[in-house]
Parts: C-alpha cells; structure tokens; sequence
C-alpha cells in the first residue's frame, strides 16, 4: 500500500481524521498510477472515511499557485485553464511526490502531483516536464515549462480527490490566486467524495464567477445539453431513496412547476450539480429556498427546507448537502419541491432525472427560446457507451 498515514490530529469526535502522508525521497507507484491521471489513491480512506485538510493552518512557502503571474479561468469537467507567457515555468501547488509524469493522448505532458495533504493536482498540456515519477517535490518547484496553445503559454490545471476533480473555486481564488484560509471536510460515500467546508475562511471568489452567470443561449436560439457526458461525480440525484408524491405540470387549478418528493424529514438534500447558491432564504410559498446556477446553464429549486445549509454566493459541487427536508412554505407535508429552470422558465426536472431509478438520462436536451419562453425537446442519445 501506498500511503503509510499516522493520525496524528482526531476531529468530531474520532469520526474524521486528519491524515498525514508520510513518505521516502524515492515512492513506488503502480504501473496503472503512472499511466493514468484519474485514479483511486490507495490507503487514502483506510483508517476512517472521511479525512479534513487545514488549509489555514499552512505555513509561508507550504502554498504556490501553479503560474503566480497567470490569468486563469475556470472551464469545463472542473478543469482551470491559465495563460501566461510562453516558456514561463510551471509550480507545484504543495508539497508532494510525483505519481505520473508522460505524455498523454488528449493531455499531452501531464504530470500528476500526489500530496501530504491527500489532494492530488494535475498540470497537463506543459511543453516539457522536468520532474519523474517518484521525485519528491516542494511547494512552489519548478516542475515543467508551460506549453504553447494557439501561440499562448497555457497549463490546464486540475485539483483531485480519490481520482475525482473537484471545483477548484471552492478552496482557492481563480483571480487572487489566493487559498482560503478553511479547514475541508472530504467524506467518501457510495463510491464518491463529498467534500465541504467544516470552518474558517469563504467558498467563493465573487470575480470568478462569470462563467456561472454567462447567457446559456451565447446569443442563438438554441442549445444543447448532452446528459450523457457527465461523468458520474458531475451530478447527483437531489434526495436519495425518495417517492415522487406530486408531478410536474397542471395540479388542480394551478400549475405545479417542479416535481415533489419525499422520504422523511430533515433528510439531506444534495445539489443536482455543481455551482453556486443565488439564493438561499425564506421565500413565499416556497418556505425555506436554495436556488443554484449551474455552468451547464440550468438553475435548480430547492424548496420547503426546515433548514438551509449553504448561503448566497457559495460555490457548491454536486452530491454536497444543501439543506433538510422540511414543511416551510405552502407544505401538507416534509418533502422536497424541486425544479429545474432556464432563463426563468421552468421545465419538467422529468426530463433531466429518471425518478424511478433516481438517475440521470442520457438524453440529448434541446432548449429553444422564444420570445420571453422557454421550449424544451429531448432525444434519446444512442451513441451514449456503456449507459
């Protein structure tokens, strides 16, 4: 096994530990480690299955941002792109070994840094890397020349957990380049990592949040969300185990604009997707309210909560808990209302989950505007491997 941890910190009462790694000059990897970027870290979740990092605690010199005069910018499957001058070299965010470093088919130069901290980090795309597998590195190294794109000195960067990116905006600042001084909470369930911020600091950086706020639409009538590209850690159905009591559309004499559905109360309600919190307060009939923009240009409802658990203005990763089920609002009984919208109009969430499975589609959704209104179509994607 890889990791060789003592559990030299016991938090909440022995059910998180704070895992240090503990590790020679030289460390063996497996061939699959080498070869492939997102991988399982062995040992990370041996002794308990949740583990925190003190990010405020870190000393001068224990943190560099990959390219300190960079300009980066958050872009898909949690991916940060920075562009800086061509040639200029490429730093370790911590402290670590050197788990891969190869050329990789989509990727080009990759190298992957496994830290003391349990976090892995990636910085793909370099015109050379000048570390190898099993080096061991200080924060702030030298460990590859940036590469060029489209006449660009550009690294795409990636924060890992347990082999799954995680939003990089949620422990650093993209435009200050700063890391929140927190303390992160990473709980393995069901075979992903939650991870949440247990105390100190902010989870956003107000000035990166352009890409949330962007026109879905670009300007055109139409576009496309292919559900089937998301990989699993990318969405989250949002009530585990739950009934649906209530569909979408007419109910009576009002329209019912999300779907209902119930297990128990104070349940925990989780985030269909990643993003950030626009709202989250008491609101008419809705009671206790989360709204979340999402990158894909959805926004989700969460409604009738006993209680919220995040605020206005936080960034939020898929599967991390939001609020409690409750009966705030116009409510018979404790139970989620949920709603999917785009541009303010609302659509049956039917057409994103299979509430039955309490899955994702694979279909391709189509979304048309007209006017001030909003159409959906969705087709049934056949190329969708595997799924």
């Amino acid at each position: 096994m890889f990791i060789r941890s003592k559990l030299i910190q016991i938090v909440f009462a022995g059910a998180a530990l704070f895992v240090s790694v503990v590790s020679d000059a030289k460390d063996d990897f497996t061939l699959n480690e080498q070869q492939q970027i997102n991988i399982e870290t062995p040992g990370l979740f041996s002794y308990s299955d949740a583990f925190t990092v003190d990010f405020a605690g870190l000393r001068d010199g224990d943190y560099c941002f990959p390219l300190p005069v960079g300009k980066a910018k958050l872009v898909k499957d949690n991916f940060v792109e920075i562009s800086t001058s061509k040639g200029d070299a490429v730093k370790a965010m911590f402290g670590g070994v050197v788990r891969m470093s190869r050329h990789h088919p989509t990727y080009g130069n990759v190298i992957v840094l496994r830290h003391d901290n349990g976090l892995e980090t990636v910085y793909a795309r370099n015109a050379q890397n000048m570390v190898a597998v099993g080096n061991r590195v200080k924060a702030g190294q030298t460990i590859a020349i940036v590469g060029n794109t489209d006449g660009t000195g550009m690294c795409l960067f990636a924060i890992m957990v347990n082999g799954g990116r995680i939003n990089p905006g949620t422990l650093l600042g993209l435009r200050s380049h700063r890391l929140f001084k927190q303390t992160i909470l990473c709980r393995k369930s069901d075979g992903h990592v939650d991870m949440s911020v247990v105390s100190g600091g902010k989870n956003i950086d107000v000035a990166d949040d352009s890409f949330y706020k962007r026109d879905p639409f670009g300007g055109k009538g139409k576009f496309v969300i292919n559900l089937s590209d998301l990989s699993p850690d990318e969405w989250c159905y949002p009530l585990q185990g739950a009934k649906v009591i209530s569909n979408y559309g007419s109910r009576g004499r009002r329209s019912h604009t999300g779907v209902d559905i119930k297990t128990k109360a104070n349940d925990k309600i989780l985030a269909a997707f990643d993003g950030v919190v626009t709202m989250s307060q008491r609101y008419a009939a809705y009671g206790n309210l989360v709204r979340i923009r999402h990158a894909n240009g959805l926004e989700t409802y969460y409604s009738h909560n006993s209680k919220n658990l995040v605020k206005t203005g936080e960034r939020v990763r898929a599967g991390q808990v939001i609020a409690l089920t409750g009966q705030t609002g116009r409510a018979t009984t404790p139970h989620l209302h949920f709603e999917c919208r785009v541009n303010g109009s609302h659509f049956d969430p039917g057409k994103i989950f299979d509430h039955a499975n309490h899955s994702l589609r694979m279909d391709m959704v189509t979304f048309v505007k007209r006017g001030a209104s909003v159409s959906v179509r969705t087709d049934r994607n056949y190329l969708a491997k595997g799924k």
